[in-house]
């Protein structure tokens, strides 16, 4: 599977992110070396320190990042990106919920699997509550 944005796409794509921006607060230096970086990010599945030096520093993104996310950004860049496509309802999404999981976190009872002995629960009293 390619990831590979054209310029078109990348043009689309920061067109619609600028827009989403607060109108308050610092602008970032390079909207789409950003955009790269988070990309990066999610392809390659790797932590924010290992993002290579190209994008800057790893803390300087995950902070745009964090400052971002909370103030709503991103729903509202993915809302308008999803309504600019015409097959946007067609795209699945993937979470934890749908993968399977071990046997052992299945819900299952744990714990001791000792039992008292009958003789030894006939010989003590009955406990109550």
């Amino acid at each position: 599977m390619s990831t590979k944005m054209t310029d078109n796409d990348w043009a689309n794509a920061l067109t619609v992110f600028r827009a989403a921006l607060p109108r308050r607060g610092a602008k970032g230096r390079d909207d789409r070396l950003f955009l790269e970086a988070l990309h990066y990010f999610s392809v390659h599945n790797v932590s924010w320190r290992a993002l290579p030096e190209r994008f800057g520093k790893w803390n300087s993104v995950w902070k745009r990042f964090d400052r971002l996310s909370t103030a709503g950004v991103f729903d509202e860049f993915f809302d308008s990106l999803a309504g600019l496509s015409s097959t946007a309802q067609l795209v699945q999404m993937f979470d934890s919920t749908i993968v399977r999981a071990h046997v052992s976190a299945a819900g299952a009872n744990g714990g001791s699997k000792t039992r008292r002995s009958a003789v030894r629960a006939a010989g003590s009293r009955r406990k109550s509550i």
